[in-house]
């Protein structure tokens, strides 16, 4: 008997801890609501790499072909791309600011009506999207690159790296940390990033914490990895041998992460 095709789910984002979506390969949109995952209809069969939302009514992915969609807590709708992009992430501080990012270096914003180009400062493909505020925001990619967002205009910023850089997340505009290949795990104190000391050397592609000492991170091979504020170790975690691209919590005490072969874990500490 054939497999059922389980694809990738490789983003995930939520209002609460009773509302996530998470996204992935060939349009697939899982919901969470607090007892179960369900999946959504479809609105596209391209690619979802990203997903973010301002509250439940209103959340937005974004992917391969251009595609934009938007979600107002009764279905999902195509949005009109500018240009033709590939789009790896999204993040924003508010309905109506938005960015976007994806490859080539392209980067997107949304001001509530409608989505316009910026001149983002690199060509690399970017991959991630974070911010602390409208005139803080972080996007990283290939090759080490972190470009900044102050507001006024995209700048590139040192990472003394080379490794391509998957995702980012902060606690605030001076705790920021940035993941990538073969363990790297940057982190910027508010004027300059440095390399934390990981004793692994598997991929990392996402990171999310609830605080400057609760940060978790996933990678290649079941990753699952915990920063308390001073030093990283691995999480212990049961039967589990797929990569992880994704992670995402409510608070300390629930978290998810997503990955290959349409994998979801949650972890809740004392349940």
């Amino acid at each position: 008997m054939q497999r059922p095709f389980l694809p990738d789910l490789v983003a995930i984002w939520g209002s609460s801890a009773e509302k996530v979506f998470a996204v992935g390969k060939a349009g697939t949109i899982q919901t969470y609501d607090g007892k179960e995952w369900r999946g959504m209809l479809r609105a596209t069969t391209a690619d979802l790499w990203g997903v973010w939302g301002s509250s439940a009514h209103d959340v937005i992915a974004v992917g391969s072909e251009s595609t934009i969609l938007h979600f107002d807590g009764r279905s999902w709708t195509a949005m009109s791309c500018p240009g033709g992009h590939l789009l790896l992430g999204v993040w924003g501080s508010s309905p109506g600011n938005v960015f976007a990012v994806g490859a080539g270096g392209a980067i997107l914003h949304y001001d509530g009506s409608a989505w316009a180009e910026m001149a983002g400062n690199t060509t690399s493909n970017l991959w991630n999207v974070w911010g602390s505020s409208p005139t803080d925001v972080f996007a990283v990619g290939d090759g080490g690159t972190i470009v900044h967002y102050d507001g006024r205009e995209w700048t590139r910023m040192a990472s003394g790296v080379t490794a391509q850089i998957f995702g980012v997340w902060g606690s605030s505009a001076k705790d920021v940390f940035a993941v990538g290949t073969k363990g790297a795990v940057l982190h910027y104190n508010g004027s300059s990033w440095s390399r934390m000391n990981i004793p692994f050397s598997s991929d990392i592609w996402g990171v999310w914490g609830s605080s400057p000492s609760d940060v978790f991170a996933v990678g290649t091979g079941c990753l699952l990895m915990h920063y308390d504020g001073t030093r990283w170790t691995l999480m212990p975690q049961d039967s589990c041998a797929t990569d992880l691209y994704a992670v995402w919590g409510s608070s300390a005490s629930a978290v998810f992460a997503v990955g290959a072969g349409s994998s979801i874990l949650h972890y809740s500490p004392g349940h």
